[in-house]
């Protein structure tokens, strides 16, 4: 077109022309590149097309639409490569402090300028190089020039990308920790309501004896009270990989300290010591061990498999009308069937938890697949395990939070179903107070078997309540009991311990947990459920 001489307007007249005529035969991408130059210059432009131009790549839903800030903010490039830049800072000063050619003042400039980080400058290093670490290095080395021919001294790749690794996973399982623990006051308060309040159990998904609502509240409780303890051992017991050299022997650091080999494992203390851990991996090779990757998605897993069954219940309650999560307002349950209320937030848990549950499975493969000391087909799918997992199980947490602080019990649809099958439940307690009034156990037997098949046909047969009650109270042969009827039948007495359960569970279990971890009670999330 420049060719023709046209003049700027003509240019752009015939550039919009050509726009337009792409967008009738052109695949999705050329459609959408061309779409965006006519919104770009000019050519009926507005508002919403300004703003889908924003909308041509791929967003992963698991970041746009359901974490939260705070994971999404420890696994962000500003969160990975300012601790790569503490690690640095760390060594430097373990290594000035050691007597190695280390000044104060390079450590000074490298703390003072951790966080002022330049991506653009970083990314035209590592497109030199080919390499993220030696961008970095470099782009660190222009805001802190002194420091720049010790960056990095002794280390390898690794020295950073793995610590950080562990860095990030250990403070995101503290997070996971404190919305566990959070989880299970708020559960606390939902058992303790309803520890009295009878509900049928369910096995095989059939009806069987009583328990009570709070009752079932703390089978949930339990597992999530599993998975605190194994959240707890992973942050306690997490090592760094520490200071270990290209394949794990340590041989840069024994060159720099002439041969001393007290002082390479008094650096790799030292650092371990800076960076807030208690230990480092005793062994490694260029990477550490990737079953602790394995050891910690499993963690997570678990929590998954928890929630899914928490949420599973749930949803299955709602079936029955008995217990129902969170309803807002304005929420739709269905853009056809208006008068639906479809627990979405349980069945986001569960999808959720179903893509957690895989990811232990790609952790365990890359550990197998490791040859010898290292191979690089670990780093493209651990950029994408690693962070899913944390971000997919603080998703989980905090939905379920929102689900147990808002969970409506429906007492009296509760109590329909129980006496819909307590009648059959109670033909034993019948037939003992008849005995101890003097029947006879064979005969009463038969007459409550003959009763309870009527009495179940018509149920089956008929759609009609169960009148299994209404015979037993008609037949004489049951006349020593008609009196006390309603006593027996109070469903109370068909629920065993299960308040007393509930009572000392919290006592002995979940109080002291709370009472250990008083002050993450109290701490608040930067946001919550919004979608």
């Amino acid at each position: 077109l420049h060719s023709l001489a046209l003049s700027p307007t003509d240019t752009c007249v015939t550039m919009h022309a050509f726009a337009r005529a792409s967008l009738r035969n052109a695949t999705p991408f050329a459609a959408a590149v061309a779409s965006g130059f006519a919104v770009h210059h000019g050519s009926e432009a507005s508002a919403p097309r300004m703003e889908a131009k924003k909308h041509t790549k791929y967003e992963h839903p698991l970041v746009e639409r359901y974490a939260t800030k705070e994971m999404s903010y420890l696994w962000s490039p500003e969160k990975k490569f300012s601790t790569w830049r503490a690690l640095w800072i760390a060594l430097a000063q373990a290594e000035h402090e050691m007597g190695l050619p280390v000044t104060k003042e390079q450590v000074d400039a490298m703390k003072a300028n951790q966080f002022n980080i330049d991506y653009a400058v970083a990314a035209k290093y590592e497109s030199k190089f080919r390499h993220d670490v030696m961008g970095h290095v470099h782009a660190f080395g222009e805001v802190a020039p002194i420091a720049m021919p010790v960056i990095h001294l002794g280390a390898t790749s690794c020295y950073v990308g793995d610590n950080t690794d562990l860095i990030q996973m250990r403070e995101s399982l503290v997070l996971i920790r404190r919305k566990l623990v959070q989880l299970l006051s708020i559960m606390r308060a939902f058992a303790l309501e309803h520890k009295d309040l009878p509900t049928l159990g369910y096995t095989h998904y059939q009806p069987a004896q009583l328990t009570t609502v709070g009752k079932r509240c703390t089978l949930w409780m339990q597992d999530l009270l599993l998975d605190l303890e194994e959240v707890d051992r992973q942050i306690e017991t997490m090592p760094m990989r520490g200071v270990k050299g290209t394949t794990g022997t340590q041989a840069s650091f024994l060159d720099l300290f002439d041969g001393d080999h007290d002082k390479v494992k008094a650096l790799d203390k030292r650092i371990v010591e800076l960076m807030g851990f208690k230990k480092s991996i005793p062994v490694s090779g260029q990477t550490y061990t990737r079953k602790l990757d394995t050891t910690a998605l499993n963690c997570l897993a678990g929590v998954g498999s928890s929630a899914y069954k928490m949420a599973g219940d749930v949803r299955l309650l709602a079936n029955l009308k008995e217990v129902e999560e969170p309803f807002a307002k304005n929420q739709i349950g269905s853009s056809a069937m208006a008068y639906k209320r479809n627990p979405m937030r349980s069945e986001r848990v569960c999808s959720l938890s179903r893509y957690l549950l895989t990811l232990p499975q790609a952790a365990a493969n890359t550990h197998a697949n490791q040859w010898f000391e290292r191979t690089l087909d670990d780093s493209a799918i651990r950029r994408i395990t690693l962070p899913e997992a944390f971000l997919a199980t603080d998703v989980i947490l905090t939905l379920l939070m929102n689900i147990a602080d808002g969970m409506h019990v429906w007492p009296k649809v509760v109590h329909s179903h129980v006496m819909a099958e307590l009648p059959f439940m109670a033909t034993e307690n019948i037939l003992m107070a008849c005995v101890k009034a003097g029947g006879d156990r064979q005969e009463l037997h038969e007459k409550i078997r003959v009763h309870s098949m009527a009495a179940g046909a018509r149920v089956k047969g008929e759609g009609v309540p169960n009148d299994l009650i209404d015979r037993i109270r008609a037949d004489p042969a049951f006349s020593t009991v008609h009196g006390s009827l309603e006593t027996i039948m109070d469903p109370s007495n068909f629920v065993g311990r299960a308040p007393q359960q509930v009572e000392d569970f919290m006592r002995d279990e979940i109080d002291p947990i709370l009472i250990k971890y008083d002050s993450l009670l109290s701490e608040k999330s930067l946001d919550n459920v919004n979608v």
